[in-house]
């Protein structure tokens, strides 16, 4: 007899053996207007603004040197280069081809395209760019592009949605959400730098969203992202679009950015107090130290003693309340500042202007004695004068300025814009190099 077993029993065996099994039923469509109803302010607000978001690629080229064992051994010692690339997001601002992003993205940048949510690669003319603020402008040639709806931070409410919005590899958006955790925060880059003024976000935003738009539930633009911070990776920052469409102005205009300029520089105090405030503690006030002649703040009848309490109705609690508040005015602003004077609350009215071109090598001469010029090696100072403040510090000629404030400087102009951005500081370090030692210097500016 044959061991085979017949097909049809075969067949049937399988047949009862499927049957007994749970059948899993095919996905029932979704009833008419689901989708619709899972169209959230969210949703369109992505929908709205993701056509104005790009990608940023910067190329880079990197000069290196080759090795004391390479000209040993004969071979070629000029210096060869290599190319990096870096990638972050921009946001488009005007339709005529105007891109914000931020400085770091492009920093050192010899090319720089722009990828658009169409997928156009379009390369990139960069306008200016200023690191005080991380901002930079550049321009494309095209048609036919999408612009954000430009929004304000001056009703923005703590607690509020906000999106942020990037576009890292140029292959489509990234989107994260969150809310409004803090307004004018104060914080402190990888490089040292101090950035005023920010948005700060639990809306993730990582390296490659810096640059790109952080907008509120109606797809409104409040704010340029970036990344600067490192170690916070549950904290985003952005830079608030009121400031950041002044600073476009003037690198569309002008090239650079000025710092605004009262002409007072002042330090945080207590309510009562005359000692300075402790490092964390929150003050009452901006208490004036000094008030450079013909300046605003002299013209105004400011002078050393009076407490700054408020900037057109802003409170100013401290030093970093009080450089916000300029930040955010503009030049050519008419202000009214709120201050005390022996136990009184008086008001004064002016009109905020650029700062003074040789504001910051004024400073050097007038409040340290000391005179610089570029050299090889970078600012050297010249001159210093008898029983000044640098001489009773110890400079002397030839000796090289590398920084101010932890800020590198490389010229006599970064280092004039370096003092300038810390006029309102209440104490100047520098860090000299005077062969074979490298020591920081602290200036008490009265």
């Amino acid at each position: 007899m044959s061991s085979r077993i017949p097909l049809l029993l075969i067949v049937a065996l399988w047949s009862g053996a499927a049957s007994s099994q749970r059948s899993v039923p095919l996905p029932t469509p979704p009833p008419p207007g689901a989708r619709a109803e899972r169209r959230t302010p969210i949703v369109e607000a992505v929908e709205r603004i993701g056509p104005a978001v790009v990608n940023i690629s910067a190329e880079k080229l990197v000069q290196q040197r080759r090795s004391s064992l390479d000209s040993f051994f004969g071979f070629d010692v000029r210096p060869r280069g290599y190319k990096t690339e870096s990638l972050g997001s921009g946001v488009i601002l005007d339709a005529s081809g105007v891109v914000v992003t931020n400085d770091h993205v492009i920093s050192g940048a010899s090319r720089i395209w722009v990828t658009t949510a169409d997928g156009r690669e379009l390369e990139a003319k960069l306008e200016g760019a200023d690191a005080d603020n991380d901002l930079a402008v550049l321009t494309v040639d095209a048609k036919n592009l999408r612009a954000v709806k430009i929004g304000t931070t001056q009703d923005l409410m703590i607690g509020e949605t906000v999106i942020a919005i990037g576009n890292p590899f140029g292959l489509s958006n990234t989107v994260t959400t969150g809310i409004v955790s803090a307004v004018h925060r104060t914080v402190k880059g990888e490089s040292g730098r101090n950035y005023s003024d920010f948005l700060q976000t639990d809306a993730a935003i990582n390296p490659g969203n810096s640059g790109g738009a952080l907008v509120n539930v109606l797809g409104e633009l409040i704010g340029i992202n970036t990344a600067i911070v490192g170690g916070a990776n549950t904290i985003g920052f952005a830079i608030p679009i009121d400031r950041a469409r002044r600073v476009v102005d003037e690198l569309l205009h002008y090239g650079e950015v000025k710092s605004v300029w009262l002409g007072l520089r002042g330090t945080s105090v207590s309510l009562g107090a005359d000692r300075p405030l402790r490092p964390g503690a929150r003050g009452q006030g901006l208490r004036v130290r000094s008030v450079y002649p013909n300046s605003p703040a002299a013209r105004a009848g400011l002078e050393p003693g009076d407490v700054v309490v408020a900037i057109d109705g802003r409170l100013v609690e401290g030093r970093d309340d009080f450089d916000t508040a300029l930040a955010s005015a503009g030049m050519g602003r008419a202000l009214v500042v709120a201050f005390r004077r022996d136990g009184q609350e008086r008001t004064a009215r002016l009109t905020t202007e650029r700062t003074p071109d040789d504001l910051g090598l004024e400073i050097l001469r007038r409040e340290l004695g000391v005179v610089v010029r570029d050299t090889k090696g970078g600012p050297t100072v010249s001159a210093v004068s008898r029983n000044s403040l640098g001489d009773r510090k110890g400079l002397d000629r030839g000796d090289q300025l590398l920084a101010v404030n932890n800020r590198k400087v490389k010229t006599v102009e970064e280092l004039a814009k370096a003092v300038e951005g810390g006029f309102s500081r209440s104490s100047l370090v520098l860090s000299v190099y005077r062969e074979p030692y490298l020591y920081n210097v602290t200036f008490a500016l009265e």
